[in-house]
């Protein structure tokens, strides 16, 4: 039994000392209650380069579970995007640079070094041979599962507020100072120490502030008091005499927007405050994006599969995550099956190789040590503010340059005299992966090449695209019958060679 482990890490920094994680990993799917323990300790052990000791104690494994090999094959950190006008018609801009991206764009890295050993006739470790000629498909026992720290932004993330005894983690505030536009729900990780009584009275918030889990917006004479799962809202008059009381329930925030032509947030106090469901937008550096919310993308791949257009043209069946595993933080199976399995579970007239596929959604007991939550208890006054980090980081298990680190969608430390050149460019943006992904074809024998491969004109990535004819056909019926308004990618974007 295979078991392999992608990772994702949205990274915060204090502005002068130590880091702060949310991590992210796929593996094996656990076998066992306490299995999401497993793969979360199995993360940390990549993350960290070492053994975690005491974990495995934590997970109620059996003597099965020690003859099934796991392995880490990609960590990713993060939590920018770039605004659509900076988006580049080479293909050379990392656009999306979360946390949840980052680790599943480093996993097709080592997705296609592995088809490059099986075409070139060695022994892989995830692919053998299909039924049809030129396509591959997993291995028997392989499987793949997906592991985070904190809930993906957007949909996932709108999580009704329980008594601060209750939650997985300590509560999360607005920052001040921060306006929350270009970290995609990274301020989501904001937290507060605990209190020590039920009822905490908050900071006063900034008109119109939001974050991930920030708490209902008010005007700078309102502040808000949470009392297991509602919220007391005190309108102060001139004398801060107390004004209108109302006991109202709430929700954490995110920080993406609806897509527009659909349904808007309404702004309401308390559980009115979002639309939910609906596809978002992670916000940009003072402008929108045309990165739609990590929510919304694992929906996407639990029907097409995280392999991508390309590499469906060697894959007989797409690729699901068996299992996504969250770790201890605010979290509601209920929303997360709302926001990654229901919207999609209708979907069907699938092509062959195509299903609705959604992973089993668990929760670790397990907090990462070095999460946002717990810097933050660990910060202290004259070390500066905790701040997300401008870098993007990702590791995958293949031979060669297996660590890539970028800022502002461009291999990070590089001048901007660089810019439009090798040596700025992410390994994980989409000219690098196309220019993989053609080696991969150049290494495959004219005579074993997948059938859309073969007797075709291909020059340009949109090409390329565009000839996976199974892809493209779920990727209409996903798109007709759950979302109709995902926004497409200009094709001026996509005509790279």
């Amino acid at each position: 039994m295979g078991f392999e482990v992608i990772a994702a890490l949205p990274l915060h920094t204090p502005t002068q000392q130590a880091a702060l994680c949310t991590f992210t990993a796929v593996c094996d799917p656990p076998r066992k209650q306490g299995g999401g323990d497993v793969v979360f300790s199995r993360g940390l052990q990549a993350v960290c380069g070492r053994r975690v000791t005491g974990m495995c104690g934590h997970c109620g494994c059996d003597a099965v579970a020690a003859f099934i090999e796991k392995e880490v094959v990609s960590l990713g950190t993060g939590t920018k995007c770039i605004g659509q006008t900076l988006m580049s018609p080479k293909g050379d801009i990392l656009n999306d640079s979360h946390a949840e991206v980052i680790a599943r764009r480093g996993c097709i890295r080592y997705l296609i070094q592995e088809l490059h050993t099986a075409v070139s006739g060695g022994e892989s470790s995830v692919f053998c041979p299909a039924d049809q000629q030129g396509k591959w498909r997993l291995q028997p026992g392989v499987s793949f599962l997906f592991f985070t720290s904190h809930t993906p932004c957007g949909d996932a993330s709108i999580i009704p507020m329980t008594d601060s005894q209750s939650q997985p983690c300590p509560p999360a505030r607005s920052a001040e100072g921060h306006e929350g536009t270009d970290v995609g729900g990274a301020l989501k990780r904001k937290a507060e120490e605990p209190s020590e009584v039920h009822n905490t009275k908050l900071p006063r918030l900034k008109e119109q502030e939001t974050t991930e889990t920030g708490y209902c917006t008010k005007t700078p004479m309102e502040s808000v008091v949470k009392d297991s799962a509602q919220l007391e809202i005190k309108t102060q008059g001139p004398n801060n005499s107390a004004g209108l009381h109302a006991q109202v329930p709430d929700v954490h925030r995110t920080g993406a927007k609806c897509v527009p032509g659909g349904p808007a947030d309404p702004l309401h106090p308390g559980m009115g405050y979002h639309s939910t469901g609906v596809l978002r937008v992670k916000p940009g550096r003072g402008e929108p994006t045309l990165s739609l919310s990590c929510s919304d993308k694992l929906a996407h791949w639990a029907v097409l599969g995280f392999q991508g257009a390309l590499l469906s043209h060697y894959l007989q069946e797409a690729l699901y995550f068996s299992t996504m595993v969250v770790g201890k933080c605010p979290y509601s199976e209920e929303v997360m099956h709302r926001a990654l399995v229901t919207r999609c579970s209708h979907v069907s007239d699938l092509p062959a190789g195509f299903s609705v596929c959604p992973p089993v959604l668990l929760q670790s007991s397990l907090e990462f040590p070095f999460s946002q939550a717990q810097t933050i208890l660990r910060h202290r006054a004259g070390q500066g503010r905790v701040s997300p980090c401008g870098a993007a980081i990702s590791w995958c298990n293949v031979t060669e340059q297996p660590l890539d680190v970028t800022a502002n969608g461009y291999k990070h430390g590089v001048t901007k005299k660089a810019f439009g050149t090798a040596k700025a460019r992410s390994l994980l943006c989409k000219l690098e992966l196309f220019h993989s992904f053609l080696s991969l074809v150049s290494a495959t024998d004219p005579s074993a090449l997948p059938s859309s491969l073969r007797g075709t004109e291909l020059q340009t990535y949109w090409d390329y695209k565009q000839a996976s004819h199974s892809y493209q056909q779920a990727w209409q019926q996903l798109h007709s019958q759950a979302f109709p308004l995902w926004p497409r990618s200009n094709r001026d974007l996509l005509l790279f060679h």
